[in-house]
C-alpha cells in the first residue's frame, strides 16, 4: 500500500507534466538559433536584468562551465540547456514533459551548438545508477519548489550520488523568509494570478497551481542541503527588483530592473534576505 507522501508526490508529478507539456508544446528550438549565435551578449543582458538568469550565474558561473560535464533537471525550454553548452559545457537535460526532447532535437539538428545535448526524459530517480559520481554540476533553475517535501529528499540524495567528489549541485528558487510578507504579496493581483482578496477566484487559481504547499526559506533549503552535502551557500537576490512587477512592461521596466539590483547591493543582508524574491542555493559535495 502506497503511503500518503508516495501518492502526493506522483500526484505533484503528474501535475506538473501535464502543465509543461501545454507549456512548451509552442515553443521552437530552431528560434532559438539567432539567440544562441548572439548568446554572449544575450547573457550579458539579461544576467543584468532578469532575476532567474541573474541569480542561476551569480558569482561568474558562465565561466566554470568550459570542459564541465552538467545534468539539468526539469530542462523546460532548453534555452539554459543550450546556453551552458554554448559556454563549453556536455550537458544532460532531463525532464519529465515529452516536449523538450523535441526541442533539443530542433537544436542538435540546427547546427549551431559546438556539440549535442543529451535528453533523458522522464523521472529523475530513476536516472541511470552507472552515471553515478560523473557530473561536474547538477543544476535546476526554478525545480525543487515543484517538489513534495518527500520528493526533494529523494532528489537531493540522488543528485548528491550522481556528483564528483567536489562536485555542485545549483538551484535557482523562489525565496520566502517572511511570511507575513509573502501573504502581503499575494493580496497583491499580477498577470495570472488573482488577489487572494478575491477569495473564488484564488481558491481557483491554487487548485490549478501546480506548486505544491511547503516552505521554499533559505532555513529549509539549508538544513535540507546538510542532509546529503559537505557545504551550503545560499545567496538571495530581488528584495527590490521584484518591485518591477508592478510596472508596464518596456523599457523603463528594464531599466528600473537593472538598477534595482545594484541598489541591492547596498542593503544589509538581513533586510535583503528578508525581502528578496528569489535565491541561488549552491550544495558542494565533500572532496
Amino acid at each position: 500500500m502506497k503511503s500518503e507522501d508516495s501518492t502526493n508526490s506522483e500526484k505533484t508529478l503528474e501535475k506538473n507534466k501535464s502543465q509543461y507539456d501545454a507549456l512548451y508544446s509552442s515553443t521552437s528550438g530552431a528560434k532559438m538559433v539567432k539567440v544562441l549565435q548572439r548568446f554572449e551578449a544575450f547573457l550579458d543582458d539579461t544576467t543584468q536584468t532578469d532575476t532567474s538568469w541573474k541569480g542561476f550565474y551569480l558569482n561568474d558561473f558562465r565561466k566554470q562551465l568550459k570542459g564541465k560535464r552538467v545534468l539539468e533537471m526539469g530542462c523546460g525550454d532548453c534555452l539554459n540547456a543550450a546556453i551552458m553548452t554554448m559556454l563549453g559545457a556536455e550537458v544532460v537535460a532531463n525532464d519529465i514533459s515529452d516536449e523538450p526532447g523535441r526541442i533539443i532535437a530542433e537544436l542538435n539538428a540546427s547546427g549551431v551548438l559546438p556539440k549535442p545535448i543529451t535528453y533523458v526524459f522522464g523521472d529523475f530517480l530513476q536516472y541511470d545508477t552507472k552515471e553515478e559520481a560523473s557530473f561536474d554540476f547538477v543544476v535546476g533553475k526554478a525545480f525543487l519548489h515543484h517538489l513534495t517535501l518527500d520528493l526533494e529528499r529523494q532528489f537531493l540524495e540522488k543528485t548528491a550520488r550522481l556528483l564528483k567528489p567536489g562536485g555542485q549541485a545549483r538551484f535557482f528558487e523562489p525565496a520566502i523568509n517572511s511570511l507575513w510578507l509573502d501573504k502581503l504579496r499575494f493580496m497583491i493581483p499580477v498577470s495570472g494570478r488573482p488577489s487572494s482578496l478575491q477569495r473564488k477566484a484564488f481558491k481557483a487559481w491554487e487548485e490549478a497551481d501546480p506548486h505544491p504547499e511547503r516552505p521554499n526559506s533559505s532555513e529549509h533549503y539549508r538544513n535540507s542541503g546538510l542532509q546529503y552535502f559537505s557545504k551550503v551557500d545560499i545567496y538571495c537576490i530581488g528584495a527590490i527588483q521584484k518591485f518591477h512587477r508592478l510596472l508596464p512592461s518596456g523599457s523603463f521596466d528594464r531599466k528600473f530592473r537593472r538598477f534595482a539590483f545594484r541598489l541591492e547591493r547596498y542593503l544589509p543582508k538581513y533586510l535583503n534576505d528578508t525581502f528578496a524574491r528569489s535565491q541561488l542555493i549552491v550544495l558542494t559535495k565533500a572532496s
